[in-house]
């Protein structure tokens, strides 16, 4: 991360015209040379609204990807792929066993992002066990995976050698989703499991297993309590972080972005349990739809943070991702005045705290 103090980051997705999610759809189908120079252009857009907004560490809003999880089918074979009958969203299922299909499908995001930006760029990777949770179905998936946890395991070996590929194409920080180690935080989530703290230490291995003597210096986990199913009104998980903080003091990486705008986000004297070479992605810019921070809100929460925080280690981004769900219709307009305000909050901070 940069050393100013309070550099500015986004989580990774950015919301979806309907020009993009038709490219990402193939609405009409359209020449590879055409398609591909289509959402090339469409990424430089994202990428200057970013820019002029004032972040310090973009991202291509992962439009290239159907969807955050999905994105594992371009990298390994034995995938179904269909649409949720429910909601019309990508839902992908393990059907076969693993091998390798496209490896370097996120390195080559990486690598046009290296192209049209100077800033930091991050990339993305959706973590082991929450693949395991959305991408494994008891009957679909039986019979090349019988357990799970194996499906699990055979994602590591994909995602490590992505990991090796993005860090070559030069991303600055390579984050794993984990919002699945993050629903242990919930009681009922955890009530739904026999041993809880063995299904949250089997997601820290696996994360682990990816990051292993990997030589990128930065490495990040992002931890939510699944903000896309909260705006979409399904679940509403709660509850602070203290349930799951010996795993995350386990996490082989340096930096943790978690959610703190939500009111069933718990205390931040967490960050007291917290290993103190952890740099920490304060999730203090809410990503609701129709809710836009003020500087000043954004601020206070940041103000809060460094009671326990030296301001070294704290990073400003959103809870989560702006697109919650890859068909999500979030205002482009509206992400762009909350990524202004949460620069203005830095520089407000900045002239506080230098």
């Amino acid at each position: 991360m940069a050393r100013i103090l309070f550099p500015t980051s986004v989580v990774g997705s950015m919301p979806r015209s309907s020009f993009v999610q038709d490219l990402i759809n193939d609405r009409p189908p359209l020449p590879p040379e055409r398609h591909a120079a289509e959402m090339d252009a469409a990424i430089r857009y994202i990428v200057a609204v970013q820019e002029h907004a004032g972040v310090d560490v973009v991202t291509d809003g992962e439009w290239r990807r159907k969807s955050y999880i999905g994105v594992i089918a371009e990298l390994a074979h034995g995938f179904e792929l269909g649409y949720n009958p429910g909601d019309g969203r990508p839902w992908t299922v393990v059907v076969d066993k693993l091998s390798p299909k496209r490896p370097g499908f996120i390195a080559q995001e990486i690598a046009f992002l290296r192209t049209i930006t100077t800033r930091k760029i991050k990339a993305t990777l959706p973590a082991p066990a929450l693949l395991g949770e959305r991408m494994w179905h008891p009957q679909k998936s039986s019979g090349a995976y019988p357990r799970r946890d194996d499906f699990v395991r055979d994602c590591v070996s994909i995602l490590r050698r992505e990991l090796e590929l993005i860090r070559d194409a030069g991303a600055d920080i390579i984050q794993i989703d984990d919002p699945h180690l993050c629903l242990f935080v919930d009681p009922e989530v955890r009530a739904s499991y026999a041993n809880a703290d063995a299904a949250a230490d089997f997601a820290v291995d696996m994360v682990n297993a990816i990051v292993e003597g990997s030589r990128t210096p930065n490495l990040a986990v992002h931890l939510c309590r699944r903000a896309g199913a909260r705006v979409r009104g399904e679940a509403q998980f709660g509850g602070g972080y203290d349930p799951i903080v010996d795993q995350l003091n386990r996490l082989n990486v340096r930096h943790l972005t978690m959610e703190f705008t939500a009111p069933q986000s718990g205390d931040m004297a967490i960050f007291a349990k917290l290993r103190d070479d952890f740099e920490i992605g304060l999730g203090c810019v809410s990503v609701t739809p129709g809710q836009i921070d003020s500087p000043e809100t954004i601020a206070d929460r940041v103000r809060q943070a460094a009671r326990f925080l030296s301001p070294e280690r704290i990073v400003l981004n959103p809870d989560c991702g702006f697109a919650p769900g890859s068909g999500a219709a979030v205002s482009i307009d509206e992400a762009y005045r909350k990524l202004c305000n949460e620069v203005a909050a830095a520089e407000i901070l900045r002239s506080e705290f230098a």
